[in-house]
C-alpha cells in the first residue's frame, strides 16, 4: 500500500533521516516509535511532500509519489492528520470539514456521514470556529477532516499529544474501528507505549534518523524498550 524506500531528508544542512525503509499493508495500523528528537516527523512530513526527499522513495499502491506535491500525494488517497493539528482557527467547524473534502478523488460537495458518525460532537459545533475549540475538539476535528476524504491511507502524527484522556479513549476506538473495516491503513508516531500496543499491528523503531528495529508486538520485548524508548 505505502512503501518507503532508503530515504533521506532533513532542513538546511542537517540530514535528519537516513536510508529509512518502511511499509505499510493494507489495513494495518503500524506504528512509529522513538525517542523525541529521532526524525518520526520529518518521516511524516516526507512521506506527505511537505519536506522533499534528498534521496530514496515513497511510493503508493505500486506509483512512485517522490516528485509529486503534497496535494497530488492527498488526492491519490493518503490523509495527514499533523502534528499540531493545524486547523485553520478563523473558520467554523464545518468550513474545516469541507476543506477536507479538496483531497477527495471523488469531488464531493458534502461531508461524508461516517467521517463524522466516528465524532459525533463535531456535529453540535458546526457553527464554532475552530479556534474556539479545545485541544481535544481540535484534534478529533483534525481527525475528521481528514477522513473526509475517504483514504486509503491515514497519516496520524502524535494524535493523542495534550489533550484529555477521554478523547485519547475516544481516539483509540475510532483507530480500532477503522482498523475493524480494514478500508484504511494507518502509520502511527505516538509516545505512548500502551496506546500504540493497544492498536498497532507492526511497529518500526528510529533512532537518530534511521530504522534500528521493526517487528510484530509479540517481538517488541522490554529490551527493545529499554535500549531505544526509554527516556
Amino acid at each position: 500500500m505505502l512503501a518507503v524506500q532508503q530515504l533521506e531528508a532533513g532542513y538546511g544542512e542537517s540530514v535528519i533521516l537516513r536510508e529509512v525503509t518502511l511499509k505499510v499493508k493494507p489495513g494495518q495500523v503500524v506504528c512509529l516509535l522513538g525517542r523525541n528528537g529521532v526524525g518520526k516527523t520529518t518521516l511524516m512530513k516526507s512521506i506527505m511532500g511537505v519536506l522533499k526527499a534528498r534521496r530514496g522513495a515513497v511510493s503508493y499502491k505500486g506509483t512512485d509519489l517522490t516528485k509529486q506535491a503534497p496535494g497530488r500525494r492527498a488526492k491519490s488517497g493518503i490523509g495527514y492528520v499533523p502534528q499540531g493539528r493545524e486547523i485553520f482557527g478563523q473558520l467554523t467547524v464545518y468550513e474545516n470539514l469541507l476543506l477536507g473534502l479538496e483531497a477527495s478523488r471523488e469531488k464531493e460537495r458534502t461531508v461524508p456521514e461516517e467521517a463524522i458518525a466516528k465524532f459525533p460532537v463535531l456535529k453540535t459545533m458546526y457553527g464554532r470556529r475552530g479556534g474556539d475549540l479545545s485541544g481535544g475538539q481540535q484534534q478529533q476535528l483534525a481527525f475528521a477532516r481528514a477522513l473526509a476524504s475517504r483514504p486509503e491511507v491515514l497519516l496520524l502524527d502524535e494524535p493523542c499529544e495534550g489533550i484529555q484522556p477521554s478523547i485519547v479513549d475516544d481516539i483509540r476506538d475510532v483507530i480500532r474501528s477503522i482498523k475493524v473495516d480494514g478500508q484504511t491503513a494507518i502509520l502511527l508516531v505516538e509516545q505512548s507505549l500502551e496506546f500504540v500496543k493497544s492498536v498497532g499491528d507492526y511497529f518500526y523503531v528510529l533512532d537518530k534518523g534511521a530504522v534500528v528495529w521493526e517487528g510484530g508486538l509479540e517481538s517488541l520485548s522490554d529490551d527493545v524498550i529499554k535500549k531505544y524508548l526509554t527516556v
